[in-house]
């Protein structure tokens, strides 16, 4: 069985710089960790997991648990918790929950049973008030809206302040009917809701009342359910000057509907966004939108999720994204 010493030897580097690598630890250059990999490859070196999880009680896995990976938000949401658990010596698990609670809580135990030291979980159908994960010490960080009564760590985004903001951003800039491409009201506490009533709030600041037929609730959060969204405004015959839409992947889709009913952004609708996706910048026009600062949420996340490793029995908090309004063509 070739071990630990014949990488270290083939390398011609220390024991120590191996596991340093093995874990990925900082503190070794480049040149070197390139050196010791390829060693690690011709001598056919395996990592003993069963033992050395017996030795620390750790496997260096964090589980990361989101509704869909084929979300541009979740993509790039998985890209910085890789990043930001790398520089801490950890490595990633993704799970897909399909946004269900029973899916939220297999996340949950899968995380257990495959001895992940910890789960980031982004929860969208659990229910804190009454579907509450398994109990246990596990630690757990959660993101999203969902209010678990302050039993876990819990990172948000800035979902009604910052919806807010890109509505009197629209109204700022001489909108007066400003319509709202949104998910079901009726799915609970989440992102959807909270994003709405930032909606109604800018409206209320301004002394305007929300038109409910200039509200367009969608069964799926996508381009198309975006684009059947400004076929419907468009054909309602109630006029509107502006659309605040609950993502960027919804927004494509508006964009791409207000286009085939020759109404055109921003001479005659103006249109926000919120994600700050990459190909909002390169849409014609370009899509101005909330950008939440995301590297910041995944460090902050797993900070707290390795923290909650060293010391399960610390306090929780809940943390809010900063976030910054993108401002470019589309409402220009």
């Amino acid at each position: 069985m070739v071990t630990m010493d014949d990488v270290a030897r083939l390398a011609g580097v220390s024991k120590m710089t191996v596991s340093n690598v093995v874990n990925n630890r900082g503190g070794v250059s480049e040149p070197v960790r390139r050196r010791v990999r390829e060693a690690i490859e011709r001598s056919g070196y395996r990592v003993n997991v069963s033992a050395r999880t017996l030795r620390s009680g750790r496997t260096g896995v964090i589980g990361l648990a989101v509704p869909e990976i084929d979300r541009p938000y979740f993509g790039r949401l998985a890209s910085h918790v890789i990043e930001a658990a790398g520089r801490r010596g950890f490595h990633v698990a993704i799970e897909q929950t399909g946004a269900a609670a029973s899916g939220e809580i297999d996340a949950i135990a899968h995380a257990r049973t495959l001895q992940f030291d910890g789960l980031i979980l982004s929860a969208v159908g659990l229910d804190g008030r009454e579907r509450v994960p398994p109990e246990g010490d596990h630690p757990i960080v959660m993101l999203g809206e969902q209010d678990f009564a302050g039993r876990f760590d819990h990172v948000a985004m800035p979902n009604e302040e910052a919806t807010a903001a890109a509505t009197a951003h629209l109204l700022d800039r001489g909108c007066r009917a400003v319509a709202i491409v949104t998910g079901r009201l009726d799915w609970g506490l989440n992102m959807v809701t909270a994003r709405h009533h930032g909606y109604l709030s800018a409206l209320a600041a301004r002394g305007l009342d929300a038109d409910p037929g200039l509200r367009v609730e969608l069964d799926t959060l996508t381009m198309e359910a975006g684009r059947e969204a400004a076929h419907r405004l468009a054909s309602s015959g109630r006029p509107f000057d502006g659309v605040v839409a609950v993502t960027d992947t919804v927004a494509i889709g508006v964009l791409r509907g207000l286009a085939d009913a020759g109404l055109r952004v921003p001479d005659d609708v103006r249109l926000a966004g919120f994600d700050d996706i990459a190909e909002a910048a390169y849409l014609v026009p370009s899509l101005t939108t909330v950008a939440p600062d995301h590297a910041w949420m995944a460090a902050k996340a797993v900070e707290l999720v390795t923290a909650r490793i060293a010391d399960p029995g610390r306090p929780t908090g809940r943390f809010v994204a900063p976030y910054e309004l993108v401002s470019r063509e589309s409402t220009v």
